[in-house]
């Protein structure tokens, strides 16, 4: 590399490509339920972090309400968007349906958790600190 480039921290390298993907998304329990509390979407937080590093992207910010979470996600080329998606309801679902049986049986039945559509936004227009901002600003559970 120049010794004149200044590297960008938000800008990732691959062998073949630079890339600068992030997607805000946010998704939404069955019938918008309020099922969360703040140690669930405590959990549900480190549970998305773990699927995020099997497809090599990094989750940058992580926030929710009672029926909902909002994610910054930035990811390679490679990933196809809706496969990450799918992963991360997924198994987020089951693990927080796992370990939080009793609660969630309260708020949501038939086997559901999340609600079957999802936002993805595109952060090209709105830069990443932005979006990182409007995330944190939201009113997490109190429990």
């Amino acid at each position: 590399m120049s010794p004149r480039w200044n590297p960008n921290p938000d800008v990732r390298t691959g062998r073949h490509v630079v890339h600068n993907l992030h997607v805000h998304l946010v998704f939404v329990t069955k019938y918008r339920r309020g099922a969360f509390t703040d140690a669930m979407l405590t959990r549900c937080e480190e549970i998305m972090r773990e699927v995020c590093e099997d497809f090599e992207a990094e989750l940058n910010q992580f926030n929710g309400e009672h029926d909902h979470v909002h994610l910054l996600v930035s990811y390679p080329p490679k990933v196809q968007l809706s496969k990450l998606v799918n992963s991360l309801k997924g198994v987020s679902a089951r693990l927080l349906r796992k370990e939080y049986d009793t609660h969630v049986r309260r708020y949501l039945w038939g086997g559901r958790f999340w609600s079957g559509s999802y936002f993805a936004g595109s952060c090209a227009g709105a830069p990443p600190a932005a979006v990182r901002q409007y995330i944190e600003q939201q009113q997490r559970p109190v429990s």
